[in-house]
């Protein structure tokens, strides 16, 4: 009995001090890099296109989504010159047909990209950022009056542009892909086209960041409510085959711990790491109450994906007309902005894609060992296909904490922890030789 305690206490000791990790500089550099100014000016450009509706004009130069989008690539080009030709930059693009929902004409929908291809040949793994370029008043038809689109969702798309701008001489294993996508207030439409034409080509997606509406939060928040909030959305169960996999889930008790959730979980702990007053909110919802975005065409896909967004969303600043009724403006106007808010967002974006795009992939085969019955956890795996690592975290928490709370290193494949299975939870995630930590996987049952 005192020999078991006394390992816990060596166990929980290793755990503590694994959670006192020091910061990767490169990271830190990065975050530092990101710019209100640079922030700000993209936001001012987007509001001068007057609108940028799915159904508006593509041909204008000046004016309209076409506008904007070709904007948009102007930068990535720019970026580009960074990259020692490692940075592509396209539009993704087709016209589609009135479909008797929220395109009532021939429109071509298009989403500006940039892939900036990682430096491993033999990792083929993606992590996406994205925003939604597309505008709208009321009236989600209405593809000519003025819509400004400051905040919803041209911050998200300011934020996409920016983690290009700081990432664009990164050299990364992994890839990282920077999109821009249009459609999202007629349906989902651009999201639904990247994420079927990866579903398609077989993409290995690690994980989408999809940001929407990330600029506004002084204006809303109540008077002394302390640090600013940032709420990410996670589904838990996952909609893709669910059926096939919803007994074992039950059986598991692992209805909290879909890849979703794993991904949000690891916005909060290296969002905070590394950036400074942000309080990183887990909603446990796929979006918000009844509501959709860009994330959700790949979670349907099977892939991860979670939305970040304001924590207090102000609907006089939303979907309206411009307009001032009984001194009250309305309309997503600039002067609605919180630029530091934007800023402090947009690094924790910097921050979750440098670590992700500079970790190993996960380790493979994480097992449970359940042969026998124990008040000890027995795990294993196997090391990743690729990628130099350095080696594992076991992580730990109670079945009802949201967040992990104790880390074991170790370089070994396999452990085995004076924990009960019965009041634990456990994965396993590969640490790079840069120290920089995978998506944890949990451990499948081995019997």
């Amino acid at each position: 009995m005192k020999k078991s305690v006394f390992f816990l206490s060596v166990l929980l000791s290793v755990a503590i001090n694994a959670q006192k990790q020091e910061k990767d500089p490169e990271i830190s550099e990065y975050v530092k890099l990101v710019s209100k100014d640079s922030l700000k000016a993209n936001i001012e450009k987007f509001v001068s296109f007057g609108t940028r509706h799915t159904m508006s004009s593509t041909t204008d130069q000046e004016k309209g989504i076409g506008a904007a989008r070709s904007w948009v690539l102007s930068k990535f080009r720019n970026y580009s010159k960074n990259s020692g030709g490692r940075m592509e930059f396209y539009l993704q693009n087709e016209d589609l047909q009135p479909d008797g929902k929220r395109i009532n004409k021939v429109t071509n929908l298009g989403n500006a990209i940039a892939l900036l291809k990682g430096t491993d040949p033999s990792d083929k793994r993606i992590v996406i950022i994205s925003g939604h370029l597309d505008s709208r008043v009321s009236e989600v038809m209405n593809s000519t009056d003025y819509a400004p689109g400051a905040n919803d969702d041209g911050s998200g798309v300011a934020a996409v542009i920016e983690s290009a701008r700081v990432l664009s001489k990164s050299k990364f294993p992994m890839s990282i892909l920077f999109v821009a996508v249009s459609g999202e207030e007629q349906g989902l439409l651009g999201a639904k086209m990247l994420a079927d034409k990866a579903k398609k080509e077989n993409w290995e997606i690690e994980a989408v960041l999809n940001n929407d509406m990330i600029g506004n939060n002084s204006f809303d928040a109540p008077k002394n409510d302390g640090v600013p909030k940032l709420r990410v959305f996670s589904e838990g169960l996952s909609a893709f085959e669910t059926e096939k996999s919803a007994a074992k889930i039950r059986n598991f008790g692992l209805e909290n711990d879909g890849n979703a959730r794993q991904l949000a979980r690891y916005v909060k702990e290296i969002g905070e790491k590394y950036v400074k007053n942000i309080d990183i909110k887990l909603i446990y919802r796929n979006d918000r109450f009844l509501r959709g975005g860009d994330h959700t065409p790949f979670v349907n896909h099977g892939f991860t994906a979670v939305r970040l967004t304001d924590y207090y969303e102000n609907y006089d600043h939303q979907h309206q007309d411009i307009r001032t009724e009984n001194n009250k403006k309305y309309g997503d106007l600039i002067e609605f902005m919180d630029f530091d808010y934007l800023k402090t967002n947009t690094a924790v974006n910097v921050a979750v894609l440098a670590n992700l795009a500079k970790s190993t992939p996960q380790p493979l085969n994480v097992l449970m060992d359940v042969k026998e019955l124990s008040n000890s956890t027995k795990l294993s795996w196997e090391k990743p296909n690729s990628g130099k690592v350095k080696g594992y975290q076991v992580l730990i928490r109670e079945t009802s904490s949201p967040v992990w709370t104790e880390r074991i290193f170790t370089t070994e494949a396999s452990i085995t922890i004076p924990l009960s299975k019965d009041n634990y939870l456990f994965a396993v995630e590969s640490i790079s030789t840069s120290g920089n930590q995978s998506l944890p996987v949990i451990p499948k049952v081995s019997r």
